[in-house]
């Protein structure tokens, strides 16, 4: 996938939470991340390790405590609450473990609900979530609810929504999370048809190997700190730093 225009830029970025008792606790230390148009980039770690906190921040979700944060070469780290809100309705789609679907409402109408930020007339809503539908393979079921889904197709339409207000950027918090091996193995599929083909570009958060091997490229962090960056390694282990007893 051809990559040039930077798409994340972050600098240095720390984050650190107030404690009841007092004092802060930091999660995140000097956090140095670039991606480019076109990557499909897959951000690892295992619980509590500090990855959902980034991706918070990368999602214009949170604000770092210190560092600089750049989407598209707008700086992020000292925007207001409205304006966070623009960057993310204007720049990402949202793809999240639990689907996060109206159960109420039918398929179309979950998808056509970003765009109703848009100020698009109901007409221009239809014709591209139905749009959207059609390119996840759901164009028949646009009337079902939620609940009359599995789990891989309410995904899709998850995919559906995040691409209806056509981002710049998808970010995926743990997809396959709630999907069995094979459901999870067609996602993780189409997100690579989404990169190859429509040249999206793709931030994949998860705590599994086997899932990160979907992606070209591969950040992980442990305790906080970016322990790897750089191409799908062979094994699990390289992605640990080597102490000096591993190296003798």
């Amino acid at each position: 996938m051809a990559t040039g225009t930077n798409v994340i830029s972050m600098n240095k970025i720390c984050k650190s939470f107030p404690l009841e008792i007092g004092g802060t606790q930091q999660v995140l230390f000097d956090i140095d991340i670039n991606i480019n148009t076109g990557e499909f980039v897959s951000i690892m770690g295992p619980s509590g390790s500090g990855k959902s906190t980034c991706m918070n921040i990368i999602g214009a979700l949170d604000s770092a405590t210190s560092g600089t944060y750049k989407l598209y070469g707008r700086d992020i780290s000292t925007m207001t609450a409205d304006e966070l809100a623009q960057v993310r309705n204007e720049y990402i789609g949202f793809v999240f473990q639990n689907f996060n679907l109206l159960p109420k409402r039918n398929i179309l109408d979950n998808v056509m609900l970003p765009l109703m930020y848009r100020g698009l007339v109901m007409d221009e809503r239809i014709r591209r979530a139905r749009e959207m539908l059609k390119l996840v393979e759901l164009s028949d079921f646009e009337t079902y609810l939620p609940t009359q889904l599995s789990g891989g197709m309410k995904q899709r339409v998850a995919i559906a929504r995040a691409l209806a207000g056509d981002p710049k950027l998808i970010l995926a918090d743990e997809p396959t999370g709630a999907l069995d091996s094979k459901m999870g193995n067609e996602i993780l599929q189409f997100f690579k048809k989404l990169n190859r083909d429509m040249g999206i570009t793709i931030v994949m958060i998860t705590h599994e190997f086997d899932i990160a091997k979907y992606s070209e490229r591969l950040i992980h962090i442990y305790d906080g700190r970016i322990t790897y960056d750089g191409k799908i390694p062979k094994s699990e282990n390289d992605l640990m730093p080597k102490t000096k007893k591993d190296k003798k």
